[in-house]
């Protein structure tokens, strides 16, 4: 089963998650063992904590590339970043500071984990109005989700895309990040499925594992599958959203943005 996982901090010693070559290589091995083709390198950027950008992260990026072709390694490396949602985000995707993934029009973007983002579904508003498609990186995780689930919700009918986390649908995040996953995949909002992983041992590059738990949760194994083939390939080839099939929760034709925020 060949798999696309778009959220990833194995580019070494750029935040924290691998802190070196050989940590990074035996990540890379274990996405390939566990089926995946291609891997976002997606090292966070978050001002002051770390002050990543387009190019330093392509500079590593093709570092590691570099290593995995002369290691035989199978593994596509696609570039990108975890970007911290914060004042000034939009200004530097459009200056180009700030990668989206594979150059597409599609950029992961990380909540607060610890408190409600102010203006949250306005901030979307303006990322969609600029023609970018932020995806949601891991609301489930988020501490706030839980009492403000609505808001993700309405950002997925919006036009933004939500990530889960595999290892928080089978249950390695605790129970309430789980509790929080499922709810999202019934709901039907839950557009790709990607690792996050940080490291070979607790946060490894595995999707198998949560692949099979989504699959058991909602028993309709095709649109699990499409969560880490389809919409991540439609990112990386730039699909425009509307032609991209979505989640069964967002099929029906979601109501104008001005409604939502009126």
């Amino acid at each position: 089963m060949n798999m696309i996982d778009l959220h990833s901090h194995i580019l070494p010693a750029l935040c924290d998650g691998s802190q070196d070559l050989e940590t990074s290589l035996e990540m890379a091995r274990l996405a390939v063992a566990d089926g995946i083709t291609h891997l976002a390198g997606t090292p966070h950027i978050h001002p002051g904590v770390y002050d990543n950008s387009t190019d330093n992260i392509a500079k590593t990026l093709r570092m590691l590339q570099v290593e995995l072709y002369s290691q035989d390694i199978a593994l596509r490396l696609v570039m990108g970043a975890d970007v911290h949602m914060v004042f000034g985000v939009l200004e530097r995707l459009q200056d180009g500071q700030i990668p989206t993934l594979h150059g597409s029009r599609y950029f992961l973007l990380e909540p607060s984990h610890y408190l409600p983002v102010p203006q949250f579904l306005r901030q979307i508003e303006a990322f969609l109005n600029a023609g970018y498609v932020p995806v949601i990186t891991h609301p489930e995780r988020l501490r706030w989700c839980e009492d403000n689930y609505q808001d993700f919700i309405t950002a997925a009918r919006m036009g933004a895309w939500l990530q889960v986390t595999a290892a928080a649908i089978s249950g390695t995040f605790g129970r309430t990040a789980k509790r929080c996953a499922e709810r999202l995949l019934l709901d039907g909002v839950v557009h790709i499925i990607a690792s996050d992983a940080h490291n070979t041992g607790y946060r490894p590059p595995i999707l198998s594992e949560g692949v099979a738990a989504a699959i058991r949760i909602t028993g309709d194994d095709a649109d699990v599958m499409r969560m880490v083939i389809d919409r991540p390939l439609a990112i990386l080839d730039n699909i425009d959203p509307r032609e991209v099939l979505l989640p069964p929760g967002l099929i029906s034709a979601a109501p104008a943005v001005e409604c939502l925020l009126c």
